[in-house]
């Protein structure tokens, strides 16, 4: 069948492996290199707000769902609330102290005029009307804070929760009769989805591959057959410490919500073409822990060479290391040489 010599493995006249040995010389191909990396779709974090109530109280009516689309300034949520009645109150007797304390100051300054009064009565009632009317503004500035109507004078315990942007309520933790009694918990938390992150995890030996603005295919197993298009965005300058990779981010489009959080997706990175040599991946062949072709020496007359290869495209290797322009190769049957 085949005679070995040394390092070489001879194929003599006759034998029927050289109707089923395949050679062909080594070529030099315009290539465009590319690396497809998992990723997935993540939520823009500028783009969700978390809800927080803005005063204790009990939550009497929720007025939306998980998934439901909102507009900013829509209600989200009735508290009923002591303290939002309070701040009522207070702006009501800041205003009550605001009048007394100008009218102190006024008898004062007209006291001083005709001689009946002391420049530190009007001074000190100067200083108590400044404090009123800096307590008012203190006072009116909480109530807009909270949601109230500074011009609504009569005051009111139940309060509307609004949403503070247009976007899809996705996640609720709260429910009617429960009590918001922590002012730092989040009650619901509202996302614009118009916009994802795609964030595929780059292994640090394949940011070669990635520079910002790159262009890029992304598909989807939700929607098998469908290639989506879009650009590098982020290049995160840190790598993850566990993983050894990078997380780059592609700001998607996502007007019609086809591409939800958590999905999975596959990114397609395209380095700029280069010129290459390369060989047919049926080529090469595994011996221990190195990556080998067949290389012919004389007719019908092979060797085993250690080539190092980059990842194959379209079914061809390029080989960085181990073989030259013109060298012929084993490109099909080369496990009959390797047995």
């Amino acid at each position: 069948m085949i005679v070995r010599q040394g390092e070489a493995i001879f194929v003599p006249q006759g034998s029927p492996y050289r109707d089923r040995i395949h050679v062909a010389p080594v070529d030099v191909n315009t290539i465009r290199p590319m690396r497809v990396l998992p990723a997935s779709i993540e939520v823009d974090p500028t783009k969700a707000v978390n809800v927080l109530p803005p005063v204790t109280g009990r939550i009497i009516d929720l007025k939306v769902r998980l998934g439901d689309e909102v507009k900013q300034g829509q209600t989200l949520a009735v508290i009923g609330s002591g303290d939002f009645a309070q701040a009522f109150t207070d702006v009501d007797k800041a205003r009550a102290s605001v009048e007394l304390t100008r009218r102190a100051y006024e008898r004062a300054k007209g006291l001083k005029q005709f001689g009946g009064g002391a420049q530190k009565d009007v001074d000190q009632a100067e200083s108590d009307h400044t404090q009123a009317q800096a307590e008012l503004n203190r006072a009116e500035t909480r109530l807009k804070q909270i949601g109230g109507t500074i011009s609504d004078s009569t005051g009111t315990q139940v309060l509307p929760i609004t949403s503070p942007t247009n976007g899809i309520v996705t996640s609720i933790a709260t429910a009617t009769g429960a009590y918001a009694n922590d002012l730092t918990a989040t009650i619901m938390t509202i996302t614009d989805l118009a916009t994802v992150w795609v964030t595929a995890n780059v292994p640090e030996n394949d940011l070669a591959f990635v520079s910002k603005n790159q262009s890029v295919d992304i598909t989807m197993l939700a929607y098998p057959g469908q290639v989506f298009h879009g650009k590098v965005a982020i290049v995160s300058q840190v790598l993850e410490p566990d993983t050894r990779r990078a997380k780059v981010r592609i700001v998607f489009p996502n007007p019609d919500g086809k591409l939800k959080p958590n999905m999975f997706a596959n990114v397609t990175f395209f380095a700029p073409q280069k010129e290459a040599i390369g060989v047919p991946t049926s080529a090469l062949l595994m011996n221990n822990d190195s990556t080998t072709v067949f290389v012919e020496t004389k007719p019908w007359t092979f060797e085993r060479r250690t080539v190092e290869p980059e990842a194959d495209i379209n079914g061809v290797a390029p080989i960085r290391v181990g073989l030259t322009a013109g060298e012929r190769v084993v490109t099909r049957g080369g496990v009959l040489l390797n047995d």
